[in-house]
């Protein structure tokens, strides 16, 4: 099978041009173009209660909702939030990086098994400090910190307890459905 491999310029040509449509749910992942799974109720308002949940945040972190992240030259990826370093101008001409991550958060309905194998690694080799997957099916929050390599040294399972990001505790049956 012959695979065409894309950069993040060639990606953001196709979308300029119109190949790829504005408003396609696709992102760029190690040089391929993949579709994402589509947003059902339950994702939508997670996503919206984690957005009222961290907005007490604003000033120390930039909240990036479904907005691109770069982790490379042929990897640019769409994570259902990102808490940024801040100010948020530092963003205006560029887009964010791994490195200006503290926080990234995937919710998870039918994706929790890509989100683990193929997106985790991406975001512990580049260095993103935490990552929440929201486990929609199994009601749970599986939580990442401590990237070394593709994986993350610290992991758990939460069903119940508190998330902490930047001093801000955030009960986990809050953040679920």
């Amino acid at each position: 099978m012959l695979r065409h491999r894309f950069t993040a310029e060639d990606f953001h040509r196709m979308h300029e041009a119109g190949i790829l449509p504005e408003d396609a749910r696709v992102e760029l992942v190690e040089g391929e173009i993949v579709a994402m799974s589509p947003i059902g109720k339950k994702h939508a308002y997670v996503l919206n209660t984690l957005v009222d949940l961290l907005s007490p945040l604003r000033g120390q972190a930039v909240l990036s909702i479904q907005n691109p992240l770069v982790l490379g030259p042929v990897t640019e990826v769409y994570p259902d939030l990102a808490l940024l370093k801040p100010p948020r101008t530092r963003y205006r001409d560029r887009l964010p990086e791994g490195e200006d991550v503290l926080l990234l958060v995937e919710v998870a309905d039918t994706s929790l098994d890509y989100d683990l194998t193929v997106k985790l690694p991406l975001y512990a080799k580049a260095g993103i400090p935490e990552v929440w997957v929201v486990d929609l099916a199994r009601d749970r929050v599986h939580v990442f910190r401590r990237p070394a390599g593709e994986g993350y040294g610290e992991r758990e399972a939460l069903e119940g307890g508190e998330l902490e990001v930047l001093g801000l505790k955030v009960p986990v049956k809050e953040v679920l459905p």
